[in-house]
């Protein structure tokens, strides 16, 4: 049994798998991502009923402006309808939506549906549901940089002063803690450009279950796992006791 005293405070998910699903199932790879929505929200709400007080989750990456048009306008609608259909789940579990990611090059109604959802839940004090939307870990990083490089040049910054907590605090991520565990979906080995700041310490679980295929059970099993790693951060484990 989940003990909750040992939660993560904040899981991370790269949801990959939602194209596989469909293809086994000889559906179209749309179908895959209608699934992967229902998904989110059990999730979501799983999350929520554990006491988990950070929950990322990775929509859609940089890399992903790559695939078909059609595939993209269908995400960006599928995104739209999903939040306009949840602000008011998201305002009754007393749930706040964040986002990190270039979100100014979305859509204008993805955008404004996004605006309006944050702006209805930002007062809520329960789960926080950040959505990873275009984001891409190595742009984050860079963008950081520039700004660093822009209050050193106006003396608002002293590079003496930068270490890695002012660093963190120029990345989307501010204000957010580090999570503690990242799952992957569909059994793949990779980061995939995902939080490669923010995931130094975190510990990493790999399932092969594709996303429509995920849920509570499975997300238990990996919080489960979790609990049985020994957290080091390039330390020892003190074996008195």
């Amino acid at each position: 049994m989940t003990a909750k005293k040992e939660i993560p405070e904040h899981i991370a998910i790269i949801m990959d798998g939602n194209g596989r699903w469909a293809k086994a199932k000889n559906l179209p790879r749309i179908a895959g991502h209608r699934k992967g929505a229902e998904v989110v929200k059990s999730i979501v709400q799983c999350c929520d009923d554990l006491g988990i007080k950070f929950l990322t989750l990775y929509t859609f990456s940089t890399e992903n402006w790559k695939r078909p048009e059609k595939e993209i306008n269908f995400l960006m609608g599928l995104l739209s309808w999903f939040l306009d259909k949840e602000i008011s789940n998201l305002k009754k579990n007393n749930a706040r939506l964040l986002t990190i990611g270039h979100i100014e090059k979305l859509p204008s109604k993805a955008r404004e549906v996004i605006s309006r959802a944050k702006e209805q839940t930002k007062d809520n004090t329960g789960l926080n549901l950040v959505l990873a939307l275009n984001y891409g870990s190595r742009f984050e990083i860079i963008e950081a940089v520039k700004s660093i490089c822009r209050d050193v040049k106006d003396n608002r910054l002293s590079e003496t002063e930068l270490n890695e907590d002012i660093f963190a605090d120029y990345l989307y991520t501010a204000g957010i803690p580090d999570p503690e565990l990242l799952i992957r979906t569909s059994g793949e080995m990779r980061l995939s450009n995902f939080l490669l700041w923010q995931l130094s310490y975190s510990e990493l679980y790999i399932t092969e279950k594709l996303w429509p295929d995920f849920d509570s059970i499975e997300l238990k099993k990996a919080i489960d796992d979790f609990q049985q790693r020994k957290r080091r951060f390039g330390g020892i484990v003190n074996k008195k006791g």
